[in-house]
């Protein structure tokens, strides 16, 4: 066994990283009281300032990490320019936390296309009536939007506005970690080197 060999019962001696993550989102799923794939998204504007806000995570393979938005938003805008972001769930109910960092692309329009189809009717509208980011005079004016959009489909398909889609997160490192005793945590860091030699785990000081 390796001198980074992973020997908690919490994780696996798997050379990748998404099976554990699968694992410990199925068990949020069965503890977390609302919405075990919450995340929180930093990005950083044109000044160099970072923005962080919660979103949801909405699909993840070995590509990486997917979630939906207006591109137009502020989040939409720092992400396009600086292509790049991080994550972390944090999973009180079980003292677990995943951070995740790494680069950014757009989802392909039939993913995106997939996922929006998928979504509520009044979330597709929504889609179209909030000017995401931006100013708003009253809500009223987002209730006015709200209607207009509505009316406008009122029949048949919603199509996905031009400025919604997703971003996929392909990670360059995945940290795990669990809450022990006297602050003797466990922490796990997995990083990916772009090259055949794939993942490699670096277990650190807590």
């Amino acid at each position: 066994m390796s001198e980074n060999a992973l020997t908690s019962g919490d994780f696996t001696e798997e050379n990748e990283p998404y099976a554990l993550f699968g694992s410990w989102l199925a068990d949020a799923g069965k503890s977390e009281p609302n919405d075990a794939n919450a995340l929180s998204l930093a990005t950083v504007d044109e000044t160099g300032l970072p923005n962080v806000r919660m979103v949801l995570l909405k699909g993840f393979d070995e590509r990486g990490f997917v979630f939906y938005t207006n591109f137009e938003s502020r989040k939409g805008q720092e992400i396009l320019s600086a292509g790049k972001a991080a994550m972390c769930f944090h999973w009180k109910s079980l003292r677990r936390q995943i951070r995740i960092r790494g680069e950014i692309e757009v989802v392909s329009d039939a993913e995106a296309d997939e996922y929006y189809a998928s979504r509520p009717r009044g979330s597709r509208i929504g889609a179209w009536a909030s000017k995401q980011s931006r100013p708003l005079e009253s809500r009223f004016a987002l209730e006015k939007a709200v209607a207009e959009y509505t009316a406008r489909y009122a029949i048949g398909e919603i199509p996905r506005p031009p400025h919604w889609s997703g971003f996929r997160l392909k990670p360059v490192s995945i940290e795990f970690w669990h809450d022990r005793p006297f602050r003797l945590h466990d922490r796990v860091e997995f990083r990916h080197a772009d090259d055949a030699r794939g993942w490699t785990k670096v277990r650190m000081y807590p």
